[in-house]
């Protein structure tokens, strides 16, 4: 049961509480450091550690579906 003297929160309303609430994040400075050969280095290969492998087997799903189902 509500109470009457408890106001009933409609997605307006909680939309205009949001938006009174929400502070940017962006900012307009340069960065304090700069990007380096290490770093690009080290996301070059974080990015071929996690791409590869689905890579891979992308590449060979003609072959898998080709396969012969496992004899139990």
């Amino acid at each position: 049961m509500l109470s009457p003297l408890r106001p009933t929160l409609t997605w307006s309303t909680l939309m205009k509480v949001i938006h009174q609430n929400h502070r940017s994040t962006i900012s307009s400075k340069p960065p304090k450091e700069k990007i380096g050969p290490q770093s690009f280095l080290a996301i070059s290969a974080f990015a071929v550690t996690l791409l590869a492998p689905a890579g891979w087997i992308m590449h060979h799903i003609p072959d898998y579906r080709q396969r012969s189902p496992p004899q139990p």
